[in-house]
């Protein structure tokens, strides 16, 4: 019966999407950074809304594409972690279990004609050892791991930027200032993006920090540049001095 209450939709396209997700493995840790806006097409929905999410004590994870595919996805890791507690063995799931896991569930749903339409980027903390961790698993289910991961639009613009600062003894400190480098950038140039941001930081000992921050952005109208390349108005531009012949003064 075709529009019944028997009747089954899949999302054959994502309407309510969030954009870039920035990770960079440290020496002492993983940092991921995203912004907090979801829009609705081009419409800035709701600016707000935490793309990152906690999984467990060593394990976090942020997303871009379909909001709601996204939830379902936290309604099974959230199940996956309740059943991980009541085994009670004291043994925690590693993050490189965790991306396992989504993979797996990621191509599962991609063979059943239904994928969910996200970009998965999975950051944490062995809490045995204290090596950092980071993977992406996509729609397909396709996964791979890598000291440094942009989805969305910052995969053309932020990917570039990472492998520029990427340095193996980087500290967490400097990957977060890194990460805002990027967001700031793609604030810039990403129309689906926001100023207000979140971090996330998986620590050894078992505790996340997440703070929002702001980065410094500077915009500028129109009728405040002057000769086309300088943030300078009067008479001191360089097209006021041209126009008085004062020659030296545009020299010095």
């Amino acid at each position: 019966m075709v529009g019944g209450q028997d009747s089954k939709q899949h999302t054959v396209q994502p309407y309510v999407t969030g954009t870039s997700v920035i990770g960079l493995k440290c020496a002492d840790g993983v940092v991921l950074g995203a912004d907090t806006l979801v829009s609705y097409g081009s419409l800035a929905k709701n600016r707000k809304t935490s793309r990152l999410m906690t999984v467990s004590n060593h394990c976090s994870l942020g997303f871009s594409g379909e909001y709601s595919d996204f939830q379902e996805i936290q309604s099974t890791l959230e199940e996956l972690m309740i059943a991980e507690y009541c085994m009670a063995d004291k043994i925690p799931m590693q993050p490189r279990a965790i991306h396992q896991y989504l993979a797996r569930v990621m191509y599962e749903k991609r063979n059943k004609q239904d994928p969910l339409y996200n970009q998965i980027v999975i950051g944490g903390v062995s809490p045995a050892t204290g090596e950092g961790y980071l993977g992406l698993v996509d729609l397909l289910g396709t996964n791979y791991e890598s000291e440094m991961i942009a989805t969305g639009y910052g995969t053309y613009i932020a990917l570039p930027l990472l492998r520029k600062a990427y340095r193996p003894d980087i500290t967490v400190a400097e990957g977060r200032k890194v990460i805002e480098d990027c967001l700031r950038v793609l604030f810039y140039r990403d129309a689906r993006s926001i100023d207000t941001v979140m971090h996330t930081r998986p620590k050894k000992k078992g505790s996340l920090h997440m703070s929002q921050v702001l980065p410094t952005t500077r915009v500028r109208f129109l009728n405040q540049i002057c000769c086309g390349f300088q943030f300078a108005t009067g008479p001191n531009c360089i097209c006021h001095k041209r126009r008085r012949g004062d020659y030296r003064a545009i020299q010095a």
